[in-house]
């Protein structure tokens, strides 16, 4: 009986001492071991480097690593993308840039299955083209860019893939005011011959359209024209004519002469009064900008001048 109480007690003492340790090494020790402490912050630290140097580690493999055949057509369209969303976001280019400009357009009329009006072999289209490649030549002599817009017998119609007329004659028409718009051009010159079934009328004649600059422009040809034929003709209003009617820079149909004319159709055949005729509408070109200004003062191609 003494024994088991002593035993007890024993017991009970060495569990009051193991409480008693417990609590000392508690008040001696921190709280949380010098690892534990600093076990969160390091991970933390170690997540962000992680995170941040992500990018950079992927574009070193890329780069030291064969790229797969899946992964280069994956570049391929992001580069592509990229491209084609920072063009979409830049204004577009001006197409007219890539296209020549002129102060003169010069229109051979006719050509082609187009003959013009003619007497015998005689064709106006032929007439056309020789005194259109003199004017041609001259004003680009004297520094006045020009633009022909045919060199060869063919027809202007066969250019014309965006016209759907059956009607040949409207698709050449259409075509040729259709370059008025695609050249940046500050004047524009059709040149013709004239037909009358009365052969004594003769002499050029200048149609105009509705607008001053139109009429002055007509005015200077006609007037250097009759002086070098010998004749009155004034310059005319012409209200019915396509070319006239729908250009929009100033415009005019010149008719050098008439071909029904035994007098007209002899200079208008000879190789000497065709330069003559081109020297006196590039004199009356010369004219017309020197009044109404260079093409900067008429509004059209105000980076270039072309007067000295």
């Amino acid at each position: 009986m003494k024994r088991s109480r002593h035993t007890k007690r024993l017991q009970l003492e060495l569990l009051l001492d193991h409480h008693r340790h417990k609590q000392r090494q508690a008040r001696t020790s921190p709280a949380h071991p010098p690892a534990a402490r600093w076990l969160k912050p390091a991970c933390l630290l170690g997540l962000m480097l992680a995170v941040c140097t992500a990018p950079y580690s992927n574009m070193t493999y890329a780069a030291n690593s064969p790229a797969s055949p899946g992964s280069e057509r994956q570049t391929t369209t992001e580069t592509a993308g990229s491209i084609a969303g920072r063009q979409h976001r830049e204004a577009p280019p001006h197409y007219k840039r890539a296209l020549p400009s002129a102060v003169v357009l010069i229109d051979a009329g006719h050509g082609g299955i187009d003959g013009g009006t003619n007497i015998g072999n005689i064709l106006e289209k032929d007439i056309n083209l020789e005194v259109g490649k003199k004017l041609y030549a001259l004003l680009r002599s004297q520094g006045i860019r020009a633009v022909l817009n045919r060199t060869g017998d063919y027809a202007l119609s066969d250019d014309n893939r965006w016209h759907m007329s059956r009607s040949r004659h409207r698709r050449d028409l259409s075509q040729r005011r259709q370059l008025t718009d695609e050249i940046e051009t500050t004047l524009f010159v059709s040149l013709h011959v004239n037909w009358a079934k009365n052969s004594v009328k003769h002499g050029p004649l200048v149609l105009h359209q509705n607008s001053g600059e139109s009429a002055l422009l007509a005015f200077c040809i006609q007037d250097a024209l009759n002086r070098l034929q010998h004749t009155n003709e004034q310059p005319r209003y012409a209200k019915p004519f396509y070319l006239l009617n729908t250009v929009n820079e100033p415009a005019v149909i010149v008719e050098m002469g008439f071909l029904s004319h035994a007098g007209d159709r002899e200079m208008l055949t000879n190789r000497v009064a065709q330069t003559r005729i081109a020297q006196s509408i590039s004199a009356a070109l010369w004219q017309y900008l020197l009044i109404a200004g260079t093409p900067d003062k008429v509004g059209q191609l105000d980076d270039n001048r072309i007067l000295p």
